[in-house]
Order: structure tokens, then C-alpha cells, then sequence
């Protein structure tokens, strides 16, 4: 039998859109056939007919049939639209942006081979009707490489959020460090004021008192060069960690661009493509019959 290159779920699901379509078309051409009847019926009651008797009947026929097949072209395209936005749906749930190609709906091989699996599914006598055929929504996506994918994404958003709490602390250790630096900076320039201020005759006083300064100011430089360095440590973390921030953002970028990658190769994408494709071929086939 002809295959889409599906999965055995989602064939179910095309073949019971096919049976849900094939039944649609069923009622339409039965609407147009009962209209020819009725104009049998109703009209051809008479031997022979003049030629604006003839062209008054066309012309009621045609009105008759064209509003019907134009009421149910216009039904199978909202019905179509109903079925996108099902898939749309689904795939917004995993912050997907699903992409439609419409150029391949007129792909005569893909519809064809839709043809051949519809031939295949419906005229078969030892067909068997699948049992999983109608779902009361559709189920998200969440195997295989999809999968993969998802967690990889989870994994690098909690990353992100522990890399941004880290960078606030550190944010946090450096403003603290530059409030320190401050202070001592003030307790400095304090003492410098009280050594100008303080003038005794008495030498040991003034020479215990320059001992205690020059002590504070080793201690100070001390403290001021250990403060430096830390704040230079802290700037050089909050760089690195920066770096770590926007790299990580870069992989959940990329993550996400081949999940929606994966997910335009997955069969459901396809799926959609070749459900589209056959629809408007359909439509083009009605419009030459119109035509004609």
C-alpha cells in the first residue's frame, strides 16, 4: 500500500481527515446531482422545448450549482483553517513558529502520491479500520529528538536564571567593596586632619602620635590595595559571568531555532503540506469543470 512517510499515529490521523473530506465531497456531489434532478423533474415535462426555454433552464441550473459548490469551497477552506490552527496551537505551546510552503501545494508528484494512498486506504476490501482514528484534540509533541531538544532548552533556561542571580550577587560584593573603599578613604583623611590639628611641645607625643599614624596609613594602604584587588577580582567575575550570560543566551537561541527546525521535518508539517496540496488541486479541478 501507498505510504506518506509517516508515523503510524499520525497516518491515523490523515486518514481521518481523508474519511471526514471524502464524506464532505460525498454530500456536495450529491447536492449537485440532486439539483440536475430536480430540474428534471420539475421542468422536462414537455416533448420540445424552444431555445430560451432551454437557456432559461441553464441558466437556473447554474445558479443553483455554483451557489452550492461555492457554499462548500468556502466551508472546506474554513474547515482547513480550523485544522491549522489546531496545529498552530500545539506548537505555540513549545514556542514554536511553524512556517507553510504553498508553492508545494500544487506539486503534482506529492498529490499524486496522496491520490495513491487514498486509492490505497478506502477501495482496499481487506482494509481494516484503524482504531485510534479520531482524537478529541491533538497531543503535543514529545518524542524523540523533540524531546531532546525541550530539555536541552529547560536545561539552558535554568542556567540562564542561575547565571543572572549570580551576576546580581556579584553586582551586589562590588558596590559593597566600593562602599568600603569610601569609608576608608574618609578615615584617612580624618586623621590627617587630627595630625595637622594636634600640636604638642612634649616630642614622645608627637612622636607616639606620627608611630600611630603611620601605622593607620600602613593598615590603610594595606586594607586600600586588599579592597583594590578585590573589586578587580569582582569586575573580572562580572565580566566572565557576563560572557557566561550572553553565551548561554546564544545556545537557547540556537536550541530553539533547531527545535522549530526539527519540527518543520517532523511529519505533521508535511502532513499539513500534502492535506493543503490535494485540497487545491481539488479546487482547480472544480473551477475547469465550472469552466467548461
Amino acid at each position: 500500500q501507498a505510504e506518506l512517510g509517516l508515523n503510524e499515529h499520525h497516518q491515523n490521523e490523515v486518514i481521518s481527515y481523508m474519511r471526514f473530506a471524502r464524506f464532505k465531497r460525498g454530500l456536495c456531489l450529491k447536492t449537485v446531482d440532486s439539483c440536475f434532478q430536480d430540474l428534471k423533474d420539475s421542468r422536462l415535462v414537455e416533448e420540445t422545448f424552444t431555445v430560451d426555454e432551454v437557456a432559461e433552464m441553464l441558466d437556473g441550473l447554474q445558479t443553483v450549482v455554483h451557489s452550492e459548490v461555492e457554499s462548500e469551497l468556502i466551508n472546506t477552506t474554513y474547515t482547513n483553517v480550523l485544522l491549522l490552527r489546531q496545529l498552530f496551537s500545539q506548537a505555540e505551546k513549545w514556542y514554536l513558529k511553524l512556517q507553510t510552503d504553498v508553492s508545494d501545494l500544487e506539486n503534482r508528484e506529492l498529490l499524486e502520491q496522496v491520490a495513491e494512498f487514498e486509492k490505497s486506504e478506502f477501495t482496499s476490501s481487506n482494509k481494516k479500520p484503524s482504531v485510534d482514528l479520531i482524537k478529541p484534540k491533538l497531543a503535543p509533541l514529545n518524542e524523540g529528538g523533540s524531546e531532546l531538544l525541550n530539555k536541552t532548552v529547560a536545561c539552558l533556561q535554568e542556567e540562564n536564571e542561575k547565571l543572572k542571580a549570580r551576576l546580581k550577587t556579584i553586582e551586589t560584593q562590588a558596590t559593597a567593596a566600593l562602599d568600603e573603599k569610601s569609608k576608608l578613604e574618609k578615615s584617612l583623611k580624618d586623621l590627617q586632619m587630627i595630625q595637622g590639628d594636634q600640636k604638642t611641645d612634649e616630642n614622645q607625643d608627637i612622636t607616639e602620635l606620627e608611630n600611630k599614624v603611620a601605622a593607620l596609613k600602613c593598615q590603610f594602604e594595606k586594607t586600600l590595595n586588599d579592597a583594590t584587588e578585590n573589586q578587580k577580582v569582582l569586575e573580572d567575575n562580572l565580566v566572565t559571568t557576563k560572557h557566561d550570560l550572553l553565551k548561554v543566551q546564544d545556545q537557547l537561541s540556537v536550541a530553539q531555532k533547531e527545535l522549530e527546525k526539527k519540527f518543520q521535518q517532523t511529519a505533521a508539517y508535511r502532513n499539513m503540506k500534502e492535506i493543503l496540496t490535494k485540497k487545491n488541486e481539488q479546487i482547480k479541478d472544480l473551477r475547469k469543470k465550472l469552466s467548461k
